[in-house]
């Protein structure tokens, strides 16, 4: 088991807590405030209910979660130290030099810095090749976005690691090679929170219209297409050559204050806040985090649905977390056909939810389907051979509801073959969470050419997998609900 330590449990270090524990680290928390177990419980308990819904494949078990009352015990045994102390460079070194006098030399110790450059991190420290900024963004547990920065004196070998252990927490690692005061991202939303508090001071906009020109406009664009793609875009057939030159003189016209900072009086702070309050005072930040959390997921899961921008990370993961299982499997390397074959193993997402609180009837269907088709996978019938130009087609269903299902549940799809060869498959599903069962399946398919549209023979390979599942199986007792009519008893 890996284990990571994290110093300094506010938001930030909750979010770094949230994202290493859900992926299956043991993680070892210090901070001295006597409300942090309660807070980064609150930050999990969000996480739990959201980061789980990302994927179609289960995250690995949770890890352990302990607390410890000295920086030397947090870090001991720890792989991975991510400090998140207040942003004030002192307070910073002295939580290096005690994390440094105890950890394991060959760690990496990330700074969730949003502000200090490495190379300020790193002065007087005892070993300033093993410090590095890794600055995420809130939610940590949802948001993929890491700036890893480095410098010269950082060592390769812990570079390397560092973006490896990213990765598989399934995030982003943006590693900037030359280093510069809020790194990149926080520059960007400080000229736009600059221009924002002068609008708001001059009286052109409120907060409530600053937040919908972004949401309801560029906001939605730079989220799957980010700020040169979009232009690129706006360039029409043309190209960016185009956009430059056409909008390239307005960046003459005084209409930016971006230089120009607004004193930070107390009209301006009330005004702010008092616009602010008018906007959203109605939810409590808890309501306001899990709204943001439903959206989140939504959006990104839409964005994994086209193989884009964040989305593909979420698939990048799925493929790393199915290698080495039996959702990764093709049929030649399952040991013993006879037995139903675990098809899907996955979180509920908040999105398949209803307003009864469990997951919706649609949604039986889609996880079914998914089984179906990683059934479909593990027999040969993949992208590559539906391609070439042949599929199942699924001619009939029918679904069982036989308990609830709500968002979170860790569901498992296993299928069994009750007939198949040639033409035909018929297939049964039942979905479980632990030892309850939740709903059956139960589908028939036939195999059809896409040129023709019309019923033809698989391949041999196809049909040669699909009969030893079939012949292995055909001695297993009748399903219960099998054939059953819609409305006959249970």
């Amino acid at each position: 088991m890996t284990t990571a330590a994290i110093i300094g449990g506010g938001v930030i270090g909750g979010g770094w807590a949230a994202r290493f524990l859900l992926n299956g680290w043991d993680v070892q928390v210090y901070d001295p405030d006597a409300e942090a177990q309660r807070k980064i419980g609150a930050v999990l308990g969000n996480a739990r209910r959201s980061l789980p819904g990302l994927l179609d494949v289960a995250l690995p078990d949770e890890g352990a979660l302990s607390f410890h009352d000295t920086i030397e015990s947090a870090v001991a045994g720890a792989e991975w130290i991510q400090e998140s102390v207040p942003e004030r460079l002192e307070v910073k070194h002295r939580t290096f030099a005690a994390i440094q006098a105890a950890c394991d030399p060959g760690a990496v110790i990330g700074s969730s810095t949003s502000g200090f450059k490495p190379s300020e991190l790193q002065a007087d420290a005892r070993r300033p090749e093993q410090i590095m900024v890794c600055h995420p963004f809130n939610p940590v547990y949802l948001l993929p976005l890491v700036e890893l920065v480095t410098t010269d004196a950082t060592d390769p070998g812990l570079l390397e690691a560092a973006k490896s252990t990213l990765t598989g927490l399934g995030m982003h690692p943006l590693h900037l090679k030359k280093e510069i005061d809020a790194h990149v991202a926080d520059r960007f939303l400080e000229a736009v929170w600059r221009e924002a508090l002068w609008l708001v001071k001059d009286g052109i906009a409120t907060t409530e219209e600053i937040d919908d020109a972004i949401r309801y406009g560029f906001g939605i664009r730079w989220a799957q297409m980010g700020l040169f793609e979009t232009y690129r875009v706006a360039g029409g057939e043309a190209g960016m050559k185009h956009f430059m030159a056409q909008f390239g003189p307005a960046l003459k016209w005084p209409w930016t204050k971006l230089m120009d900072v607004p004193e930070f009086t107390d009209e301006l702070v009330d005004l702010i806040a008092g616009q602010s309050d008018a906007q959203s005072g109605q939810h409590s930040i808890r309501d306001l985090e899990r709204i943001r959390d439903n959206n989140l997921v939504a959006m990104m899961r839409a964005l994994k649905a086209q193989d884009w921008a964040a989305g593909a990370l979420l698939q990048a993961q799925e493929r790393q977390l199915r290698q080495g299982t039996a959702l990764g499997q093709r049929a030649a390397e399952v040991d013993d056909p006879a037995a139903p074959i675990l098809t899907i193993r996955r979180a509920v997402p908040l999105d398949w939810t209803d307003y009864n609180g469990h997951m919706n009837e649609a949604k039986y269907l889609q996880a079914f389907g998914d089984a179906t088709d990683r059934f479909m996978e593990l027999i040969g019938c993949d992208a590559d051979y539906i391609a070439s130009g042949g599929s199942y087609f699924t001619a009939e269903t029918h679904i069982r509801h036989l308990d609830e299902v709500h968002a979170g549940a860790v569901i498992e799809v296993h299928t069994r073959v009750l007939a198949g060869g040639g033409k035909k498959m018929h297939l049964w599903h039942e979905m479980v969470e632990g030892d309850r069962l939740l709903a059956t399946g139960e589908h028939f398919l036939l195999h059809v050419s896409l040129q023709t549209r019309r019923p033809a023979e698989p391949s041999v390979e196809i049909d040669a997998a699909l009969r030893r599942f079939a012949e292995a199986q055909q001695h297993l007792p009748r399903p219960e609900g099998a054939g059953r009519a819609v409305g006959a008893p249970r």
